[in-house]
């Protein structure tokens, strides 16, 4: 069913048009909804959510309206209670230089230092690959966690720099503690392809519930849509373009 058609999150059916695996519509229901972008992250960061005293985003984009080609780099830049900055991305397509591009948006989140201050204002950065690839096929693992650390004795360098790596396709290897933190279900909605699952899903967490009818919401928005489309033909002329490098 046509989510037009539907008028409610509840009788809708059938295919998603536009899942939060499509860039945009990552990027839209974070930014839509405060409760969604906060529930996300305390899975991710393990907290508590009444932990959280603010979110506020950092790099804000008018949902639905014309974007430049610097703000089409769709990952969306938090400052967590003025005290930590996540910049946290949603990539479908395999890169081959995950690795490199990941450490250059961790680096400029840890370049947050304002002009005239001393370096113990530098605030702990985290950058959050949300990825539809593995990529370390030889250390496959859903939720991975990597920072600086000493060769030799393997102590951390500086526990201030961190890289995440949420793994949608080895949702099989969550570990009890990603379970606990729900991170499976995650990973299963962010990756759903229907409104019949995506409502089993809803009924596990109020979280997933604003999830789930903000999708929907947004999948009924024309100009949301138009660029969610967007997103998925520059991933078509991206897919297209490494296929026949490769042949």
């Amino acid at each position: 069913m046509n989510p037009a058609q539907a008028t409610s999150f509840r009788n809708a059916t059938g295919k998603i048009d536009y899942t939060m695996t499509n860039d945009y519509m990552f990027r839209a229901v974070l930014q839509e909804n405060e409760k969604v972008l906060t529930g996300l992250i305390c899975s991710l960061l393990h907290l508590a959510r009444s932990d959280v005293r603010s979110v506020v985003i950092l790099n804000p984009i008018e949902l639905g309206k014309a974007i430049d080609d610097r703000a089409f780099v769709l990952d969306i830049k938090v400052m967590l209670n003025h005290a930590l900055v996540i910049n946290i991305e949603m990539q479908v397509l395999h890169q081959d230089f995950w690795n490199d591009r990941s450490l250059l948006y961790l680096c400029k989140a840890f370049d947050n230092l304002e002009k005239g201050s001393d370096y113990t204002a530098l605030k702990p950065a985290y950058h959050i690959g949300i990825l539809n690839f593995t990529p370390f096929p030889a250390h496959p693992e859903f939720y991975a966690t990597s920072k600086m650390i000493n060769v030799k004795k393997h102590y951390i360098y500086n526990d201030n720099f961190t890289l995440h790596v949420l793994d949608l396709n080895q949702i099989e290897l969550a570990t009890e503690e990603d379970r606990r933190w729900k991170l499976d279900y995650w990973a299963r909605l962010l990756k759903t392809r229907t409104w019949e699952e995506l409502k089993m899903l809803s009924q596990q967490d109020e979280i997933f519930q604003e999830t789930c009818e903000t999708v929907f919401r947004l999948n009924q928005d024309d100009e949301v849509r138009y660029w969610c489309e967007a997103c998925e033909e520059a991933d078509r002329v991206a897919r297209t373009i490494e296929s026949r490098y490769k042949k």
